[in-house]
């Protein structure tokens, strides 16, 4: 047992958006803000718990005060979930659940520098972090196991409570930097070498945002055009990339799964010209880039609806001023965008949307989950 620090970043999802719980593929990047868990274990069986306040959701907003929300509960007892998606009982409930020796109780600390509810996985990376962290405390050899620290951490946030999302966050935050993940047959993550020039910035809509609603209103309807193509051998949207009556199949299909099925499948073709992209020899070229995020975002904003008036000022601006791309990030509906720059065209494209009222940040590629201290 040992009292510790860790700490797991956020991501950005470059190509593949809506795509993970589909079982198709992602590219995602590790960013540099991160959410923190300091660790100190206990011989009583409590768990007391001071996590920073929601209320500091903003991009950019330190908690200088130290604003925190606490709780406590008794791993001598039957653990009881006091809310719908009470995740830090979960993380709890799953690890004993593994057979992880936890019942000793903890006392924790957790601060974040992510935009909380704004598609930056503030509750994958609060889940991954602590997930990290009460291993690291034990000492336990999976600690370092960064995709089984994943697939626990998607079993505690996810699995637990039936939600819709898939396991991008969870994978990208624990293992950090640029990576390719493969759902087909659970995850399978390749780390990407390429050099990305320029500069992704990040910015805050200060809009609100329902995920869970969002990831069902964009996953239902084509998990729905699939059931609907199982006549024709279709039991995956893999299963209609690679079909060869493809128009025969949409002609089956009203024109609203039509929609959604068509969008995710170019969603995929798109991926997959950033793949190549990504995996070819030299530098990036750019202009390639930014036009596949803006591909990527349109079909987000057009196909599945989830974009918001808001967005689309900001990405105007940010384009009015040399950015070559960009998408929403996360779920949708609100939340967080970026777009991606020319380094020396960064700064003038945060000041210009900043002067609009929305907070932003110039992001750089980050490490996954670590361990950062031993007490």
């Amino acid at each position: 047992m040992r009292e510790v620090l860790c700490s797991t970043p956020s991501r950005i999802c470059l190509f593949g958006e809506h795509l993970d719980y589909l079982g198709l593929e992602v590219i995602a990047s590790a960013i540099d803000l991160r959410f923190s868990a300091h660790v100190r274990p206990r011989t009583d069986g409590m768990v007391y718990l001071k996590i920073r306040d929601s209320k500091l959701g903003a991009l950019n907003v330190e908690n200088t005060a130290g604003q925190y929300q606490e709780r406590m509960f008794d791993l001598s007892q039957p653990i009881v979930y006091d809310k719908k998606r009470d995740y830090i009982k979960s993380v709890f409930q799953v690890l004993l659940r593994e057979g992880y020796p936890l019942r000793c109780g903890f006392d924790i600390k957790m601060d974040s520098t992510i935009p909380i509810g704004k598609g930056m996985c503030s509750s994958s990376t609060m889940v991954v972090v602590l997930v990290k962290a009460l291993l690291e405390a034990i000492e336990h050899p999976e600690a370092d196991d960064a995709p089984r620290i994943a697939y626990l951490s998607f079993l505690s946030e996810v699995a637990e409570f039936h939600e819709p999302g898939g396991m991008m966050d969870h994978y990208t935050s624990a293992l950090g930097s640029l990576v390719h993940i493969d759902f087909a047959e659970g995850a399978k993550a390749t780390p990407i070498r390429a050099e990305i020039p320029g500069c992704f910035v990040l910015f805050d809509t200060l809009q609100a945002k329902d995920t869970t609603r969002v990831l069902a209103e964009s996953k239902v309807p084509v998990l729905e055009a699939v059931e609907q193509l199982r006549p024709f051998g279709i039991h995956t949207v893999r299963d209609f990339i690679t079909h060869d009556r493809q128009e025969e199949c949409l002609a089956a299909l009203d024109a609203f799964h039509r929609r959604k099925l068509c969008t995710a499948v170019d969603n995929y073709a798109i991926l997959q010209q950033a793949k190549r992209l990504l995996s070819g020899e030299g530098p990036v070229d750019e202009g390639q880039l930014g036009t596949l995020l803006c591909r990527h975002h349109a079909n987000l904003r057009d196909g599945l609806g989830i974009s918001t008036d808001t967005m689309e000022k900001i990405f105007a601006v940010a384009y009015e001023n040399g950015a070559l791309g960009g998408k929403l990030n996360g779920s949708g509906g609100g939340g967080c965008l970026y777009v991606y720059a020319r380094q020396a065209d960064a700064p003038r494209i945060k000041a210009a949307v900043e002067e609009m009222g929305y907070p932003g940040r110039i992001l750089k590629m980050d490490t996954g989950a670590r361990l950062d201290k031993v007490y």
